[in-house]
């Protein structure tokens, strides 16, 4: 999600299907967040420069561990270019990082205090990715997993943003759940495609749903209201985020409510065409984005 690049070979795991470039560190970061796609580019495009680079550096970093884990390589070359990051993290926080990425992380991490086991927490999650298969055992596995590769990134932008932990803490923890099961429910037939299920056995067993095959756990009768209860979390998410919100500076915490505005939008559009098969691909119009992004921007959450 280098100069260092080209002179340093392991970049070339690191950076795996990203481009490898010449150009500075903070250019190559925001031109990846800029050619992504992401709906969180406005969200972090408002922001004043300082915190802009910062979420620009952590958006490419989780891009870089995140594009490892969907590589279609093997799972053992996948965990060794993720301990590659694991490496580049030690050099990042011993205050010689080598990789163009790891050089755009510098000055975030010293000005607002990244904490290293979110990086770290992040790749952990990235190693469930990387399995040849996926399954989540239960819920307390499901919440692991959403912690790691999305709360983790939540506590790191709450720092950015200057929110204190009593605050950030339970934002990034309501607000990353909500935004990862939209995800999980977003993709699971994508995902399924892949050998990954995301929706806890124990969630799938109580409606009758014990196959361990993913293209028959998403095929079953049955998985709507699997989906369904997972939705209802989802739901509660963002009731606590949205709270959460409401109680935290409206100025620093206008990005995350961008975020969480936009996303709810994809969660009630998905929620609106249901479960049941077929599962039509949905998605939030980029004039919708705008409008969310601007209506936030100037009313708040």
């Amino acid at each position: 999600m280098s100069a260092a690049t080209a002179r340093n070979g392991r970049d070339a795991g690191i950076q795996n299907s990203l481009p490898i470039t010449e150009l500075e560190p903070v250019t190559h970061a925001s031109n990846v967040v800029e050619t992504s796609g992401t709906s969180f580019y406005w969200a972090m495009r408002l922001l004043p420069a300082a915190k802009r680079d910062a979420m620009y550096a952590i958006y490419a970093f989780c891009r870089s561990v995140d594009d490892i884990a969907d590589d279609t390589g093997s799972a053992s070359s996948k965990m060794e270019q993720l301990q590659t990051w694991r490496q580049e993290l030690d050099a990042l926080y011993g205050g010689n990082p080598t990789t163009q990425l790891g050089q755009a992380l510098d000055a975030p991490v010293r000005d607002f205090r990244l904490a290293k086991q979110d990086f770290l927490a992040v790749i952990d999650g990235m190693e469930m990715d990387a399995a040849d298969a996926v399954r989540i055992a239960d819920e307390s596995e499901l919440a692991l997993y959403c912690d790691r590769v999305a709360c983790a990134v939540g506590r790191l932008s709450t720092r950015v943003f200057e929110i204190d932990d009593e605050m950030g803490l339970p934002l990034a923890k309501s607000l990353g759940e909500a935004l990862q099961l939209t995800n999980i429910l977003r993709d699971v037939d994508e995902d399924a495609e892949r050998d990954r299920v995301y929706l806890p056995k124990t969630v799938l067993n109580r409606y009758g749903i014990d196959e361990e095959h993913a293209l028959a756990i998403i095929s079953h009768p049955r998985l709507h209201q699997a989906c369904g209860e997972i939705a209802n979390l989802a739901e509660i998410r963002y009731a606590e985020a949205a709270s959460h919100v409401r109680n935290c500076d409206a100025t620093k915490v206008r990005p995350a409510a961008i975020m969480m505005n936009v996303y709810h939008r994809l969660f009630e559009r998905l929620s609106a065409r249901g479960w049941r098969a077929p599962r039509i691909p949905v998605r939030v119009p980029t004039t919708e984005k705008t409008f969310v992004v601007l209506k936030t921007f100037l009313f708040g959450a």
